[in-house]
C-alpha cells in the first residue's frame, strides 16, 4: 500500500482532483478536510468505495425519519451530517491513500448528487413545499455541472471555492433537520424545515453566481 499522504499533500493532491481548486482557501472546507484525513488515517486499509456506498445508503436512511417528524427528525439530521462525513471520508482514503482513480472520481461524483437528492427528499417529506425541495436539490446540483461543463470545454481551473460546496450543502440540511427536531417541542418544526431549504436555495444560487462569474471569465 503507497504511504498514506501528510496533510499538506493531501490538499495539493485534493486540488489536482477538483480543477485546481484550493482548499486552503476557505477555512470551512480546509476544516473539513481536515477532520475527513485525520479520521481517515487510523481506517487507512478501508476500502473507499465500501464507505461510498455506505454515506448513499446513510443519507437515504435520513428520509425515513425526517417524515416520522418530531424528535425523529434529531435522527434524520444526524444521518444527513454522517453521510457528509463518510462522503469525505472516502475522498481522503482514496487520495491520501493513494488509491484515487478516475473510475472512482466519477462514482463519488454520481454518490453526491444521489445524496443531495435524499436530502432534497428529507426537506419535502419533513415539511417543505415540493417546489422548495425541488430548488433546493437543483441547486445542489447546479455548480458541480457548471464545473464539469467547463472541464469538458477545456477550462483546468473550474473555479474557486464558493458558499455552495459540499460541506455547507451538508451543514445546511443536517442542522435545519435538527432545528427542526428540537422545535417540535413547540410545533414550529414546519417553519425551521421551509426556512433552511429556503436558506440553502438563496445560498444555493449566490453559490452558482460566484462559479458563473468564475468561468466566464476563464472561458473568455
Amino acid at each position: 500500500m503507497p504511504p498514506y499522504l501528510s496533510r499538506e499533500e493531501y490538499f495539493t493532491a485534493w486540488s489536482q482532483w477538483h480543477g485546481g481548486t484550493d482548499p486552503r482557501s476557505s477555512p470551512v472546507v480546509r476544516g473539513w478536510l481536515t477532520l475527513a484525513h485525520t479520521l481517515a488515517r487510523p481506517l487507512a486499509g478501508l476500502s473507499p468505495l465500501v464507505v461510498t456506498l455506505v454515506g448513499l445508503l446513510v443519507a437515504a436512511a435520513a428520509v425515513g425519519p425526517a417524515a416520522a417528524g418530531g424528535a425523529w427528525l434529531l435522527l434524520a439530521g444526524a444521518l444527513v451530517g454522517a453521510s457528509g462525513l463518510l462522503d469525505s471520508l472516502d475522498g481522503a482514503l482514496a487520495i491520501a491513500g493513494g488509491r484515487a482513480s478516475r473510475r472512482g472520481f466519477v462514482l463519488d461524483s454520481a454518490v453526491d448528487r444521489l445524496t443531495e437528492v435524499a436530502y432534497a427528499a428529507a426537506f419535502w417529506v419533513a415539511g417543505a413545499p415540493g417546489w422548495l425541495a425541488v430548488v433546493f436539490g437543483a441547486l445542489c446540483w447546479f455548480p458541480d455541472y457548471l464545473r464539469a461543463r467547463a472541464g469538458q470545454a477545456g477550462v483546468e481551473e473550474t473555479g474557486a471555492i464558493s458558499v455552495w460546496e459540499r460541506p455547507a450543502r451538508v451543514a445546511v440540511a443536517g442542522m435545519s433537520l435538527v432545528g427542526a427536531g428540537v422545535a417540535s417541542v413547540v410545533g414550529l418544526h414546519g417553519l425551521v424545515v421551509v426556512l433552511g431549504a429556503a436558506a440553502g436555495a438563496v445560498l444555493g444560487a449566490v453559490g452558482s453566481i460566484q462559479l458563473a462569474v468564475q468561468l466566464r471569465r476563464a472561458l473568455g
